[in-house]
């Protein structure tokens, strides 16, 4: 396989040596998170611009986001094993190469499918960039200090969705929409040379490192097939209805391909997933409670900005200052609650980040058509607190559940739930608001909620909003319920395969 075969340059032995090694590898992969997470909401700001440019409509360009989420998607998997194979620098190092790539091909495009390839390009590099950054970091601290290293790196996404929209904001009022993708360039080469000098080679599986494990093929098709057929019945059926024949025949097709995925690997001699992971208490409970905390919290990030900016009136600055402070708390509370979560475990915090956020839900669902900015911005801070102490101690729980040779492939699953229920909860939302525009006599149809289309439609929409927020609300808590139930997280990883972690050349 090409990536095993690759050379790359050694780290400096006075960093790996040194006592403090595990900062050094924190702020390198601090440095290239960043990167990814601020481009990805930069770009969002970057598509009305994108939209003028080449003359398109919403729904059009709005396929530059949803195709860089199901690329994602379907390569967080197949990349996380792979990393567990070969070394997760090396797919790091490759995943930002390719990231690089993607984005001078956008910034360069010259007819918008040129961008939807960028945008491709770009999700297969970040799935390797995501992929490994949670589990080098994990790897890079001690057991005992796993929910702190999680914490801070909460603190990175919470930075880089902070900066994104202000950084990507200005480049484009600069130099344009193409300096959100031409900017990547030179901060990825920053970031591809920090890494080779700093990250060391992380323990695989002993099978793995004498050549003995092979790459699951056939799990990796089944199981992005199945991603695929799922992830756009779900974006599409609002638009063409959840009975129409497209939206049925991708749902058919997942289930299908779920179904034929799960009989793979419990037939595979080296599954892509084991399904064993699942038998421990921990690691189902934890991974249940995740999804269901993403399906439930999506609702808020999609339609808040919306519902300021729509149905209040104000102007997309004003309304992404908003929600600055949200994300300020989700910085800041994240290495509390793995400093917190390494010292008593992490039923209490995330079953105390659960009840935070079901009652940030059943504030927001209050929110009126003339609701003061003061009652928006304590929803959104009461929510940042409420995943900044969910988050980190969950994530810490499931990794800790397994051996480091593990990480790469546990990582990377629990991306593709944070993936999955974001888009399930986003096309939830959206019909809870559509049904209750249309019981109430208007088009059930975001885009009509402007003030054009008058009071009453702005009324509909909020309504909707409520029930949207109160259904998360309930979903929410029982959430918080399966946290508590899910035992003791604090334990010693155990190698999954029998042997004894070894580390691979990196």
């Amino acid at each position: 396989m090409g990536v095993r075969a690759l050379t790359l340059p050694g780290p400096s032995r006075a960093i790996v040596e040194s006592p403090h090694y595990k900062w050094w590898s924190y702020f390198t992969i601090a440095i290239g998170l960043f990167i990814t997470v601020m481009d990805q909401s930069g770009t969002n700001i970057a598509m009305p611009s994108i939209a003028d440019h080449f003359a398109l409509d919403l729904p059009t360009v709005q396929w530059t986001m949803l195709t860089y989420i199901l690329t994602t998607s379907i390569m967080f998997m197949p990349v996380g094993r792979l990393s567990d194979m070969v070394g997760r620098k090396k797919v790091y190092l490759v995943g930002f190469v390719v990231y690089g790539v993607g984005a001078a091909v956008g910034g360069a495009a010259l007819v918008f499918p040129q961008v939807i390839a960028a945008k491709i390009i770009q999700g297969i590099g970040a799935a390797g960039i995501q992929a490994n950054a949670l589990a080098i970091i994990s790897s890079s601290f001690p057991e005992h200090e796993r929910g702190k290293a999680i914490g801070l790196y909460t603190t990175i996404i919470g930075t880089g969705l902070i900066s994104g929209p202000i950084i990507g904001g200005l480049l484009i009022s600069w130099l344009g929409w193409r300096a959100v993708f031409f900017a990547n360039v030179p901060s990825g080469f920053v970031a591809i040379l920090l890494a080779m000098v700093v990250l060391k080679g992380a323990p695989v599986a002993r099978r793995a490192a004498m050549g003995h494990l092979k790459f699951d093929w056939g799990g990796a098709v089944l199981s992005s097939g199945a991603l695929v057929g799922f992830l756009l019945g779900l974006s599409n059926g609002h638009r063409f209805g959840w009975s129409s024949p497209a939206v049925l025949t991708s749902f058919i097709l997942a289930g299908i391909l779920f179904t034929a995925f799960i009989w793979w690997q419990l037939r595979a001699a080296d599954p892509m997933l084991d399904l064993g992971f699942f038998k421990d208490r921990v690691f189902s409970m934890g991974v249940s409670a995740r999804f269901i905390n993403f399906l439930g919290t999506s609702s808020i990030f999609f339609l808040i900005p919306f519902y300021m900016i729509s149905g209040l009136g104000y102007s997309p600055g004003r309304a992404g200052l908003m929600l600055v402070p949200g994300a300020l708390c989700m910085a800041v509370i994240g290495p509390i609650s793995g400093r917190i979560s390494d010292k008593i475990g992490s039923r209490l915090t995330t079953t105390t980040g659960q009840a935070i956020l079901a009652l940030a839900l059943f504030t927001l669902s209050q929110l009126t058509v003339d609701s003061s900015p003061v009652h928006v911005i304590i929803g959104l801070v009461m929510s940042g607190v409420g995943l900044g102490l969910f988050n980190a101690s969950n994530s810490a729980a499931i990794l800790t559940s397994h051996g480091q040779e593990r990480f790469g492939i546990i990582a990377a699953f629990l991306n593709v739930i944070r993936t999955s229920a974001n888009v399930s909860g986003i096309a939830l939302a959206t019909t809870i608001v559509a049904v209750t525009m249309g019981s109430q006599g208007f088009e059930p149809n975001l885009s009509a909620v402007t003030d054009a289309g008058g009071e009453g439609v702005r009324v509909a929409f909020v309504s909707g909003l409520n029930n949207a927020f109160l259904v998360a609300g309930i979903m929410l808590l029982v959430g918080m319920v399966i946290s508590g139930l899910h035992g003791a997280s604090r334990r010693v990883p155990r190698p999954s395969d029998g042997h004894a972690p070894q580390s691979p050349a990196s």
